[in-house]
């Protein structure tokens, strides 16, 4: 682990996006040997990952942010990040589902909505993970934004699931529902690189990415895992976020 620690925070959000864009790809994979996914694991996963990434939200980023030495007051970076990156998140949700269109190969609408949310929510993802990294300073801030990269790769694991089954119901073969449902995650890594690159060269910038990686976060679990997993078994959504969120604030108070 030491010479993870002795990279840069480029080279460091490489390796964690190439972790979280495997998970999806791992998750995609399954879609080889069965047409069905068992409900109540994919609740679990999906509710643990929401609650390690919330957890993430304040710990990894909204908490830095505030704490960070900068010109511009906390009291106007931390709520005016957040609400610009929660808004960000919900004006491309709207405009992807007022736009959709069905690739050829891809099947109905519902299976385009669900390809290219997919991939939009992951753009941000991959650069809260980068933004993290750049932030990180000390041992303890490199192996939380590793973890918040870990909470993500977790979540990648039952999504790549959730892309790659419907299109096989759907009668696509097994291999290009495998090749659309990794792809949808592939987008983490240019964006994980983009978002370490920008917080690292541009210092005066870091609260905001900060504060607008923490709003975006807290918009994809609302808008995407929070309805997803509580649309299954309640009381296994609820423990999954509860523990998820535990594990990551012990994770993040114990090595922070």
């Amino acid at each position: 682990m030491q010479w993870f620690l002795n990279l840069g925070a480029v080279w460091q959000a490489l390796i964690a996006s190439l972790m979280m864009y495997l998970m999806t790809a791992l998750g995609a994979s399954f879609v080889f040997f069965s047409k069905k996914i068992n409900k109540t694991v994919i609740t679990a996963l999906t509710g643990g990952a929401a609650g390690i990434m919330i957890a993430a939200s304040f710990f990894s980023l909204l908490l830095p942010a505030i704490e960070y030495e900068s010109s511009v007051p906390a009291y106007i970076t931390a709520p005016v990040g957040f609400l610009l990156g929660g808004a960000c998140v919900v004006l491309c949700d709207v405009l992807l589902s007022r736009k959709a269109f069905s690739p050829k190969g891809l099947g109905d609408k519902k299976n385009t909505l669900l390809f290219f949310s997919v991939t939009l929510h992951n753009i941000p993802e991959g650069m809260v993970v980068g933004v993290a990294f750049a932030a990180a300073g000390a041992e303890g801030a490199v192996l939380s934004a590793f973890f918040l990269a870990v909470g993500i790769a977790i979540q990648n694991f039952p999504e790549g699931m959730c892309v790659a089954f419907p299109l096989r119901a759907k009668g696509m073969s097994p291999l290009k529902s495998f090749l659309f449902s990794q792809g949808s995650g592939f987008i983490e890594i240019p964006s994980c690189i983009i978002g370490a690159v920008a917080a690292t060269f541009v210092s005066g910038l870091l609260p905001w990415a900060l504060t607008f990686s923490a709003g975006a976060m807290i918009a994809v679990v609302c808008s995407e895992l929070v309805p997803e997993c509580f649309s299954g078994n309640k009381t296994v959504a609820t423990l999954g976020i509860v523990m998820g969120f535990c594990l990551m604030t012990v994770l993040d108070l114990a090595l922070g």
